[in-house]
């Protein structure tokens, strides 16, 4: 299925809890951007995270999902940390705002369930992604070397609930 941003977009994306419907989609979603792409079953394991959103947008077919995050929070001695471990959005979606939407509806879900803090892990060449993140108040924290399969280091940026 080929999909493009609708020129009729007034009513703008929408981001809602995931669905076991929604994970062929999802799934398709991770294997087009990332080079080494979660398998289908770890979708299926966070199905019932509440920090597991897609961003639904109108295209040529009608509503699609355009993009997803993955967020789960980690009880620690009263102090839960977030953690957003996941988040894509389609190629032809991107430029939209919909990762910024997405980060942000993950954050307030994690927040609300009081997270004190959020981590993630980035490639350290993605750009495009470390400057959204530091945009919503993460902070390089420290470099892991070859975290990637392919090894490539990862940024770990945490962002502290003020």
């Amino acid at each position: 299925m080929t999909t493009t941003p609708s020129e009729a977009t007034d009513a703008g994306p929408t981001v809602r809890q995931v669905e076991r419907a929604d994970l062929l989609e999802v799934y398709r979603i991770e294997q087009s951007v990332f080079p080494q792409p979660w398998p289908f079953e770890a979708f299926e394991r966070f199905l019932d995270e509440p920090g597991f959103m897609v961003a639904e947008a109108s295209g040529d077919d009608g509503s699609v999902i355009a993009g997803y995050v993955v967020a789960d929070l980690t009880p620690n001695f009263g102090r839960d940390i977030g953690h957003v471990k996941d988040l894509a959005v389609r190629e032809q979606f991107r430029g939209l705002g919909l990762g910024r939407l997405l980060l942000r509806h993950a954050l307030a879900s994690l927040e609300a369930r009081g997270a004190t803090a959020t981590r993630l892990e980035v490639r350290a060449t993605n750009d495009p992604a470390i400057a959204l993140y530091r945009d919503h108040g993460f902070e390089h924290r420290r470099t892991v070397p070859r975290y990637y399969a392919d090894g490539e280091n990862a940024l770990v940026m945490v962002r502290e609930r003020g």
